[in-house]
């Protein structure tokens, strides 16, 4: 659809040339266009979020879609996308069979547009989108967790993860690593890229450090 529309407009422009005024009044259209954007769907989300743990909402592209279900593949149960903005990963998670899929997201706007996707899917039933405080969910029961979120709230979501989730579990992140974690596995490049996290063996190398520390 997104793809769809771009192609729409860009034949637009190939088919006519624009005069002074026409690309005036579509700066400011456009000008106009993102500030309704940003007050009416992104704006809301970030009214309940402290300002160094605000993430602008960038929609995942199918490439980064893609490597993140690559890196999962193979595994099974519930996964937890936090930050799930409009729930694509959830989604597509759902239709790889990880059951249940629940992203958990704080702007309404962005959950209602999640759930549109879902039903456009036939998945509503099937995904759910919770709009809760991620920093308040317990995260024990998931054994897959996927996260879209910018390095200054990733080093300080890995004292919870490392604290809640079960021994088998895998974090998957999309566009910025974790700043101080060594990923097990890392798919896609640039911006696409993303990487895998076994929770057991950084929590085994947090104890050989504690262990190496105590005996120095």
């Amino acid at each position: 659809m997104e793809d769809d529309i771009q192609e729409e407009v860009l034949s637009q422009f190939k088919e006519r040339r624009l005069g002074g005024w026409q690309v005036l009044q579509l700066t400011a259209g456009t000008g106009l266009a993102v500030y309704a954007v940003w007050a009416g769907i992104l704006m809301p989300g970030f009214r309940r979020v402290p300002l160094r743990l605000q993430v602008p909402y960038m929609p995942a592209s199918r490439t980064q879609v893609s490597n993140v279900m690559t890196l999962l593949k193979g595994r099974s149960g519930g996964i937890a996308d936090l930050g799930s903005g409009d729930g694509r990963i959830v989604l597509e998670a759902c239709c790889q069979g990880f059951s249940p899929a629940v992203g958990y997201e704080l702007n309404p706007w962005l959950v209602r547009l999640a759930y549109f996707h879902a039903w456009r899917a036939g998945q509503h039933r099937s995904v759910s989108y919770r709009r809760e405080d991620l920093w308040k969910v317990d995260l024990s029961a998931y054994k897959n967790v996927t996260v879209f979120l910018a390095p200054s709230v990733l080093s300080l979501l890995q004292k919870k993860l490392l604290a809640e989730l079960p021994e088998d579990a895998l974090i998957v992140a999309g566009r910025f690593p974790f700043p101080d974690w060594t990923a097990c596995k890392v798919e896609g490049d640039g911006v696409d890229r993303a990487w895998a996290y076994h929770i057991q063996e950084l929590r085994h190398r947090y104890q050989s450090q504690d262990i190496h520390e105590e005996t120095s």
